[in-house]
């Protein structure tokens, strides 16, 4: 069954969401600061997150950068911890802590052995409420974030995700990069990010979500101690992106063209998708699956198998609040980019027009449902399942349920979203070519 998160469950209030394949129960503490577990009695870790409904996508230009530069500051020393305090109290019981920024959330998350939770709750309960923040600390991790930027962009495989995303957002917040632009790095104030922290890390916008040998209640009382005073910060009027959603993002399916004296040319091909919580999701899953999803899949037997023309080919998609992206990447010489468009191109246009075969509708579900199942096998990624359930869509499904889904999708249901295939994409291309007039798709 899928169980709907009320956003106005009471403070103080407890509910059982799941029994099936492990037990989820959640909790709202004061100040709106949600807590849910899932209790898998079989091991001996538990895997914690605290997410932050804020990510880039919530900043303006002026403040490219200033989520994921937090996130990196938030390691750097609270008023009672200092940064090798902070990362030595994990080492010291064999704990793994790290941290990461999307484009509508953050998520600080360590990974423990169970009798150490209360210690990983702490600690990262102390960094994301109470951090210092001090002008050195900004100044040094400002170095840390420009060199990090300079290390993606020697990365063609990174270069042409970004250029993709940024020629099909254009320059919304979903077009910027989530580490920022290296001006924005450069010009961000202290003063701007502590009023950034401040403003958007509230009760209300944060879910902690844990996985592992755990007693539900026990948890809770250990995220309510370390959270303390916190927990009684007014409430916030929500994410910035929440207030915008009334404008859906636009997809724009344009052309650029990065030049690089690289031996392999790196592209991206991308249609617009889905946006996360759209029913007909499950539908594209299969589609993709059988698209470039794997080593039968459609793109990798004939780009790859039967031509030779690409050692990595596969296809991808990413869904938003508003907006979702299908893209298909390759990297290949650049004497063989012009034919393995052109098979891209034929691929996408035969989804479009026919769909899937039978078996290759079974061959899709089965995909699918397998990397699910095999994606939740451990704390970590059922930490995530129920920390994202309760932060962006609002409901949890069963395993069970998630299953159905997809064995329920029919041939017509992928005749319906083959469409989404169809039309001038955008086009992202990395590699050693003075223009893209020659280069189409």
């Amino acid at each position: 069954m899928t169980v709907p998160l009320d956003p106005a469950q009471a403070p103080g209030t407890t509910r059982t969401l799941l029994t099936e394949g492990g037990l989820v129960r959640r909790t709202v503490l004061e100040g709106g600061l949600r807590v849910v577990t899932e209790a898998m009695p079989g091991v001996r870790t538990a895997t914690l997150g605290i997410w932050v409904g804020v990510g880039s996508r919530d900043e303006t230009p002026t403040l490219s950068g200033a989520s994921h530069f937090l996130e990196h500051l938030l390691f750097k020393g609270t008023r009672t911890r200092s940064a090798l305090e902070i990362s030595a109290a994990l080492d010291a019981v064999g704990g793994e802590m790290n941290a990461f920024t999307g484009k509508e959330y953050t998520c600080y998350h360590a990974r423990v052995l169970d009798d150490d939770l209360p210690l990983a709750i702490d600690v990262l309960a102390d960094m994301v409420t109470d951090s210092v923040i001090s002008a050195e600390d900004v100044e040094a991790e400002r170095d840390v974030i420009l060199e990090e930027i300079a290390m993606n962009e020697d990365d063609p495989d990174d270069v042409v995700h970004s250029l993709v995303t940024s020629l099909a957002w254009g320059s919304t917040p979903l077009g910027r990069p989530v580490a920022g632009e290296p001006h924005s790095i450069r010009t961000l104030s202290r003063e701007q990010i502590v009023r950034y922290y401040r403003r958007r890390y509230r009760p209300s916008a944060m879910v902690v979500s844990v996985a592992g040998n755990l007693d539900h209640d026990r948890v809770v009382a250990q995220v309510a101690e370390a959270f303390g005073p916190f927990l009684a910060a007014a409430a916030d009027t929500g994410p910035a992106r929440q207030r915008a959603r009334a404008t859906t993002a636009r997809f724009r399916r344009a052309r650029g063209l990065v030049t690089r004296p690289t031996e392999q040319a790196n592209v991206v091909v991308a249609l617009p998708g889905l946006a996360r919580g759209d029913e007909r999701r499950h539908a594209v899953g299969v589609l993709n699956a059988v698209l470039g999803g794997g080593m039968s899949s459609r793109l990798f037997q004939e780009i790859r198998e039967r031509r030779g023309l690409a050692y990595s080919v596969y296809s991808f998609g990413s869904s938003y609040a508003d907006a979702g992206m299908l893209g298909v990447y390759a990297g290949c010489a650049p004497g063989k980019l012009h034919d393995v468009l052109k098979v891209v191109r034929e691929e996408l246009a035969t989804y479009a027009e026919r769909g899937l075969s039978a078996e290759e509708l079974e061959r899709g579900k089965g995909q699918l449902k397998g990397s699910v199942v095999l994606g939740l096998e451990d704390p970590g990624s059922r930490m995530s399942r129920i920390g994202k359930a309760d932060l962006l869509y609002g409901e949890l499904a069963s395993l069970d349920e998630l299953l159905a889904s997809i064995d329920a999708v029919t041939l017509e249901d992928t005749r319906k979203v083959a469409g989404l295939f169809a039309g001038k994409p955008a086009l992202a291309v990395v590699g050693p070519f003075e223009s893209l007039d020659a280069i189409d798709v």
